[in-house]
Parts: structure tokens; C-alpha cells; sequence
């Protein structure tokens, strides 16, 4: 019989810590432009409710960490309060992803999931926008485009990733691995 995976090497864990890494990777790329609503829907995607959420903020601290420790995110307070509001709206995508994809078939979940992570996070960081008065051109049709881009190749790359590392797992591992566990 086939024992179980510790607990700190199940899916979610991995999972976690995975796009944990994925969001380093990013962030040395992207810096500001990190593809949080790709992570978003692929977290939403990928586990539970609870796990999403644990991912997408394993995500976020992974690039706020990462930032301020090795990219010399300034540290002062606009900085500081910047991080905390894309941490919120990093959850906020989740949730909206994590909706979709449990409202649509198999076939539509995952570009459903991808453009309302995307749409709550672009639409929250507007409307942050619009209360404090910030520049517009952050929210020029190029831009919102180019971020578009990041996150859709991002998305796609995450879901390919994803998929690959899936079926490499499923077909090593035993078919009573499985089989319902009963607890």
C-alpha cells in the first residue's frame, strides 16, 4: 500500500512554494510588473479556496521580500502602502478567478478565470488611482496592453507549467495513490 506524502510535500504545499519561486523568477524580470492577476487564476485554478489564497499571498510576500531585500524597493511609506494595496488586490483577483471557475465548464474556466483576475486587478488599481489622484498615464491603453501581454504569457506559460508537471506526476505516481482516502 501506497502511504501518503508528508503533509510539507503535498500538492497545495508545493504548490505554494512553487509559485512562490515563479513570482522571484518574475520579479527579477518585471520588477513593478510582476503578472499577479496570472498567478491569481492560475492559484484559483490549481487548489482550493484556502490554498488559492495561501499561494497568492505566498506569491505577493515572495515578491515584496524579494524586492525590498535584493531590488532596493525604496522604503518609505507610498512604497510600503503600494505593497499592502497589490497584496489586497492580488486576493481580490484570486477570489474573482476562484468564482469564475467554479461558474463555468472545464473548457471556458481557465480563460474566464485569467481576464477576472484580470479585470478586478487592473479595475482596483484604477480606482486606487482615481482616489489618490495619481497619474493617469500608468493607465494609458499601451500600458494596460503591455501588462495585458505580461500577464496572458504568464497565464499561459503558469497553465502549460502547470499541465506538464501534472501528467509528469500522475504518470509516476501508482494508481492507488489515487484511490479516496477515507479520514
Amino acid at each position: 500500500m501506497t502511504e501518503s506524502l508528508p503533509s510539507f510535500l503535498s500538492r497545495p504545499a508545493t504548490g505554494v512554494v512553487a509559485l512562490a519561486v515563479g513570482s522571484v523568477l518574475f520579479t527579477l524580470g518585471f520588477a513593478c510588473a510582476v503578472p499577479l492577476a496570472a498567478f491569481a487564476a492560475i492559484a484559483a485554478m490549481s487548489f482550493d479556496r484556502r490554498a488559492a489564497l495561501w499561494a497568492i499571498g505566498g506569491v505577493w510576500l515572495a515578491n515584496q521580500a524579494w524586492g525590498f531585500a535584493f531590488m532596493h524597493y525604496p522604503m518609505d511609506s507610498e512604497t510600503f502602502a503600494w505593497g499592502g494595496a497589490l497584496g489586497v488586490i492580488a486576493f481580490l483577483s484570486c477570489a474573482a478567478a476562484g468564482l469564475a471557475t467554479r461558474r463555468f465548464s472545464a473548457a471556458a474556466a481557465a480563460l474566464v478565470a485569467f481576464l477576472s483576475a484580470f479585470v478586478v486587478y487592473e479595475g482596483a488599481l484604477i480606482a486606487i488611482d482615481l482616489v489618490t489622484n495619481q497619474s493617469a498615464d500608468d493607465f494609458a491603453p499601451a500600458t494596460v496592453a503591455r501588462i495585458f501581454l505580461i500577464n496572458a504569457c504568464a497565464f499561459g506559460g503558469l497553465w502549460a507549467l502547470k499541465t506538464v508537471l501534472a501528467n509528469a506526476v500522475i504518470g509516476r505516481m501508482p494508481s492507488s495513490a489515487f484511490a479516496p482516502r477515507h479520514v
